[in-house]
């Protein structure tokens, strides 16, 4: 299985199965954001996958953001959310079966208004290091 795509995989379901966060979100984690969306929700965002490949290992180092929406009045929902998913990714470390996650980390967290006016976003940006067999 594609190293990134199992990635997503067990941080979707660590966001939908922790407390902290689906207290926050419910179960409103999208990769494909439904037409009119409840508000607050998560999407998986950009990302991209970059071969660190050795001897006898292939490696990758992946780098995957996780998009914060938020239609309440100013940052503090936005916000909230960004610390619990951070929280949530910490630990304990995500499982893969078909990989081996070496290094997972947080890297960022910006959080701005979106030119509608009306929507507050945070980007969290995670990297990752994982080996394919």
């Amino acid at each position: 299985m594609s190293p990134s795509l199992e990635l997503q995989g067990a941080i979707v379901a660590r966001l939908k199965t922790t407390a902290g966060v689906s207290s926050l979100i419910s179960t409103r984690v999208y990769d494909a954001v439904p037409k009119k969306p409840d508000f607050p929700y998560v999407t998986v965002g950009e990302g991209d996958e970059t071969s660190d490949d050795a001897d006898c290992v292939n490696a990758f180092e992946i780098s995957l953001d996780i998009d914060v929406w938020s239609r309440a009045v100013g940052f503090p929902e936005a916000k909230r959310i960004a610390d619990a998913i951070r929280r949530a990714l910490k630990g304990p470390e995500l499982a893969l079966q078909d990989n081996a996650l070496v290094e997972f980390r947080h890297r960022q967290t910006r959080t701005f208004r979106d030119p509608d006016g009306q929507t507050s976003h945070a980007v969290l940006t995670f990297e990752a290091i994982i080996e394919q067999p």
